[in-house]
């Protein structure tokens, strides 16, 4: 996990190199960046926490493709950025539901945070706008119902929760991209 969140802070750090607002101080810059490796490590909790509600054992492991992707992503431009170190692991005897429950945890998290990033956003016109909408797509890409996303477990549970949740992510996506392109 410490391997995997050094990565995501590196993209994080790098990803403010290109802040074009001539009031974005390095402890801004620190904090923002800070907050980009919480929302990961948050969302990876979530997963965990969650599982081990559900009597299932849990552990973050990274993955060598994961990692060799966050680690490019450091030396790409930010329309390029991905973060996937690597995800939590799950096992134990856990049914549909609990496994969506479990995917949709992570996202949910991700949702939380840019919510009440937005609303700091809309109350100090600041780079919170940003955060939230970091959090916003990450959410938004975990959702993706293919391959190893969280979006395939939650969409074979429950694909209402699956839309409901989409559709907030993408929403919320939405409604923070311009005032985060703004806050730069």
């Amino acid at each position: 996990m410490l391997i995997g969140t050094l990565l995501v802070l590196g993209v994080g750090l790098t990803y403010f190199l290109y802040i074009t607002d001539s009031t974005a101080t390095p402890l801004m810059i620190a904090g923002l960046t800070i907050a980009f490796a919480l929302s990961f490590l948050l969302h990876e909790i979530a997963h965990k926490f969650t599982a081990q509600h559900f009597n299932m054992w849990a552990e973050f492991r990274l993955t060598l493709q994961g990692a060799l992707i966050t680690l490019v992503s450091v030396f790409l431009p930010p329309p390029f950025k991905i973060i996937s170190p690597g995800a939590v692991m799950i096992v134990g005897s856990g049914t549909r539901e609990s496994i969506g429950k479990t995917a949709l945890a992570g996202p949910v998290t991700n949702l939380l945070l840019s919510t009440g990033c937005i609303l700091l956003g809309m109350a100090t016109q600041n780079l919170f706008w940003f955060v939230g909408f970091i959090n916003a797509f990450l959410a938004v890409f975990n959702l993706i119902p293919f391959g190893v996303f969280d979006g395939l477990k939650v969409f074979r549970w429950n694909k209402i929760f699956w839309a409901a949740a989409f559709i907030v992510a993408l929403a919320l996506t939405i409604y923070s991209y311009s005032p985060a392109l703004a806050a730069f």
